[in-house]
């Protein structure tokens, strides 16, 4: 029996949940969203269709990051350049706002799809933080 490594194991299941994140986020905005948006007047519109850019843009921040993490394992890139800033986690000015832009209350499912966003995204930010302290910290360059 051979031991799994933390490291993997967590990197895992993160990716897994970006790739269900993104699979529920594709669903809502393909079947569910013109019907939420029927519900809503103008600026409710406006602000449902501001942060529905917010989580696409979360998720797709979140799984280019995991893909270079990946592509690092892969032997694909070295840790130094999925070090440079073209490969680091960005977005932070507009993934990382709690407050909708304009204060209008969201469809149910949208609020549930960025409040996973949200949270994945500050995960991903906390593991990208961590390559700055201690390249080698995440354990990633042995998966």
């Amino acid at each position: 029996m051979t031991d799994i490594d933390p490291h993997i194991a967590y990197f895992d299941s993160t990716f897994d949940e970006a790739m269900a994140l993104t699979r529920e986020a594709r669903d809502y905005l393909a079947h569910q969203k013109q019907a939420d948006f029927e519900e809503l007047g103008a600026v409710g519109v406006l602000a449902a269709s501001c942060e529905s850019m917010r989580m696409t843009a979360r998720i797709t921040q979140v799984v280019a990051w995991l893909l270079v993490q990946k592509a690092v394992h892969a032997g694909e890139l070295t840790r130094e350049q999925a070090a440079a800033p073209e490969y680091r986690l960005s977005g932070q000015t507009v993934c990382e706002a709690v407050q909708p832009v304009l204060d209008e209350p969201m469809p149910e499912r949208l609020a549930e799809l960025l409040d996973s966003s949200l949270r994945l995204y500050q995960r991903v930010a906390r593991l990208d933080a961590m390559l700055d302290r201690e390249p080698g910290a995440l354990g990633l360059a042995t998966i």
